[in-house]
């Protein structure tokens, strides 16, 4: 292990300088072309490793699937993301930089500093001679909006998968892994009222937004926190003007679970509620999307064998649970997962965000360890 870090320390300003490429391609998204163009830097570094290349269509950016192929049939899934939360024209008010051991900017801690980290972790590989497992690298374009195109190939790729290896970031001034995450669900529930005169005939409307105000208490007391069950009302639009009965209001809930029961429950419960004025109707969607991913024995095996390696690298090593979830929740059920292998730092989606850069060797070196035994 003391050789690989070796390897990446002495690589550091390469490290940071491959950041920097990533971090200066603005990749929202909602922009393919944008996101195509970082993973079409990536693709040339997986090229000079020798990686076979596979694309997966999709109308946010083509899906980019790399193998490398290894000594043993074992194959080791790795998973990334492309595309990040801020949108053009944010590099010119938080432009990359470099504050002592910190390197700021958008999509830097989430998650282009995994992505480097796992290029290089494989390059330290490499120059040891042949990878001992087969390695793919799936890079997504559709993480920061729900995986919706990509979440049937990451499943289809950790069917057989040995392990699958995360590089979301790690858990934020601790630097600790992610070996369970929340499942995570959205519902749209709207509400069809009657418009009326609010002053001249109130008697004739129906008031979507007061209806809708009635289902948000009913579905916020589905929650259950001493299970981690969580519903949190986070948009509401209605109403066209003050003196009009509103016909029409509608909201976003966000649902949180660490059971896929409790989902079930939830879903139950949400598709049973009926609109208290029964002149109003009531239209319910969504439910769960990323299942909970459930601290497994092969999570915990994996986790122990992070924790030894990291302590052969000379640091301690410490795991918790996320109320976020990635795309690691689609595979926690299908193969032992481990997240939170990317940068160590701080600012996921918002303006302080950092990575620590003498980290980043490290995290590398500690994802080689467990691509590698």
């Amino acid at each position: 292990m003391r050789d690989l870090l070796s390897y990446l320390q002495q690589h550091q300003e390469d490290l940071l300088s491959d950041l920097r490429r990533l971090v200066e391609i603005e990749s929202p998204s909602a922009h393919p072309e944008r996101v195509e163009a970082v993973m079409d830097v990536v693709s040339g570094w997986m090229a000079e490793l020798g990686a076979q290349e596979r694309r997966f269509a999709s109308p946010n950016g083509d899906h980019r699937h790399y193998v490398l192929e290894g000594q043993s049939s074992e194959r080791v899934l790795i998973l990334a993301h492309a595309d990040t939360v801020w949108p053009v024209g944010t590099l010119e008010r938080l432009p990359f930089r470099l504050e002592g051991d910190r390197a700021y900017g958008p999509g830097s801690y989430d998650m282009k500093a995994g992505v480097v980290q796992a290029v290089w972790a494989l390059r330290a590989l490499r120059q040891q001679g042949e990878l001992p497992r087969t390695v793919e690298l799936l890079l997504t374009s559709d993480e920061e909006i729900g995986s919706e195109t990509s979440k049937d190939v990451i499943r289809e790729l950790a069917q057989g998968a040995e392990r699958v290896l995360v590089v979301e970031p790690s858990n934020p001034e601790t630097g600790t892994l992610k070996t369970a995450r929340k499942g995570v669900g959205y519902f749209t529930v709207s509400v069809e009222g009657r418009a009326a005169h609010a002053g001249g005939q109130p008697e004739r409307g129906v008031n979507a937004i007061l209806e809708l105000a009635r289902q948000a208490i009913a579905l916020s007391e589905l929650a259950r926190p001493e299970l981690g069950t969580t519903l949190s009302v986070g948009q509401i639009r209605g109403g066209t003007a003050t003196n009009v009965i509103p016909a029409f209001a509608t909201m976003e809930v966000d649902l949180r679970v660490t059971r896929l029961d409790e989902a079930a429950r939830v879903e139950a419960a949400a598709a049973a509620l009926r609109p208290v004025d029964e002149r109003a109707r009531l239209i319910l969607e969504g439910g769960l999307e990323r299942p909970p991913f459930e601290r497994t024995e092969g999570t915990a095996r994996l986790f122990e064998q992070a924790r030894l390696l990291a302590a052969e690298l000379g640091y301690e090593l410490g795991e918790a649970a996320s109320g976020g979830g990635s795309d690691g929740n689609y595979t926690a059920p299908i193969a032992p997962t481990l997240d939170g292998l990317g940068a160590c730092g701080d600012g996921a989606h918002a303006d302080h965000e950092h990575v620590i850069v003498p980290e980043m060797p490290r995290r590398a070196a500690l994802l080689a360890g467990l691509i590698a035994r």
